[in-house]
């Protein structure tokens, strides 16, 4: 069995990103750049963002720490980060300066689940694959 490097890595940093929000919403807040006090709502999302965060991660992590084909978890990872860059986008105009560079976080992780899943199969992949056929 094969360890996905990558896969453990990206896992392992929206892991525990989600579980920062988790754990301590309004702290997570306060590092991705808004000092103000969220409203009930917002730390009701905020939470959200940690389940789904720590959920993809986890997934992701065990996988790859299984040699598992780890391409739809890395599409599922940048399609969250769409998600975050598409609502930042829609708010772009009432946002802060530190706000609109936190949203480079989101591209940043849409490119790397994006090259998670687009990237040249496995041996394991490959033994996957050939066991379907």
């Amino acid at each position: 069995m094969s360890i996905d490097r990558a896969a453990v890595i990206a896992g392992s940093i929206r892991l525990a990103s989600g579980v920062q929000f988790l754990v301590d919403p309004l702290r997570a807040n306060r590092l991705w750049g808004d000092p103000d006090q969220p409203s009930p709502t917002a730390r009701l999302l905020l939470r959200s963002m940690g389940y789904r965060d720590a959920l993809i991660g986890g997934l992701l992590l065990a996988a790859g720490l299984r040699g598992k084909n780890t391409r739809g978890w890395f599409l599922a990872s940048a399609g969250a980060d769409a998600s975050d860059l598409l609502g930042g986008m829609s708010v772009r105009d009432e946002l802060k300066r530190s706000h609109l560079i936190g949203l480079g976080g989101a591209v940043l992780g849409i490119g790397v689940g994006l090259w998670g899943a687009a990237r040249p199969t496995t041996q394991a992949d490959q033994v996957v694959a050939s066991r379907d056929q």
